[in-house]
């Protein structure tokens, strides 16, 4: 199995390739990819920067370049609710864009794309079982994903109202992206900043998350058939 994964920013990309094994750099076009193997997969790590607009651009890479079947994604999450803790991990369902919303014109809910039933845009249920199964305990969310970084209470609590714990900059885009192309998308996340933290927290807290949500992916990877 061909795998892309997907990593936002450079921290997030320290993670792994401290703990990812010997990698190798593979260049196409204007980009490159870093690349290893785990078993009989082999792996594409891209660093895409911040947003959906990059995300999107790094996954349809991926796929374009490896001809990957899935695409994966790590990194740092903000708390959307209280009782959240930093370094708490999830699994991700499903992702909502906050910053879509063609409501006004087509029979959708706000943040609904019309090809789904709901909001969500859903990732791989075969790899969250197998995450759950590897990790009963591990929670399973929806995201909250756009283009800003949330500090703000009142919004924090805006998009909890959508059902989602957590929010990123990122995984909506590779959700949809992946689906587009008829391949699978999977996503772990590890807080940084809790409710009630802002972007110092960020800042203090991300290595050390990403580093453990890269962990749980990996132990993933090793465990996967075929």
């Amino acid at each position: 199995m061909t795998i892309g994964l997907v990593i936002a920013i450079e921290r997030e990309l320290r993670a792994f390739l401290a703990e990812g094994g010997e990698t190798e750099t593979v260049t196409v076009g204007a980009r490159s990819a870093y690349h290893t193997k785990v078993g009989a997969h082999d792996i594409y790590a891209v660093l895409s920067g911040w947003g959906e607009i990059d995300a999107a651009c790094a996954t349809q890479f991926l796929i374009t370049a490896f001809d990957c079947s899935v695409v994966m994604n790590f990194g740092v999450t903000g708390a959307l609710r209280r009782g959240l803790a930093v370094e708490d991990l999830f699994v991700v369902s499903g992702a909502i864009n906050y910053d879509f919303d063609t409501s006004c014109i087509d029979a959708v809910k706000p943040h609904q794309y019309a090809e789904y039933p709901t909001e969500q845009i859903p990732l791989d249920e075969g790899f969250v079982e197998l995450a759950k199964k590897l990790y009963p305990t591990l929670r399973t969310t929806v995201v909250a994903s756009g283009e800003r970084f949330i500090e703000d209470p009142a919004e924090k609590t805006r998009l909890a109202s959508l059902g989602c714990d957590i929010c990123d900059m990122e995984i909506a885009a590779i959700a949809r992206v992946a689906e587009r192309n008829g391949v699978k998308a999977f996503s772990v996340k590890c807080i940084s900043d809790t409710f009630d933290g802002d972007g110092g927290d960020f800042q203090k807290n991300v290595s050390a998350s990403a580093a453990k949500a890269f962990r749980l992916l990996w132990d993933i990877l090793h465990h996967i058939d075929g």
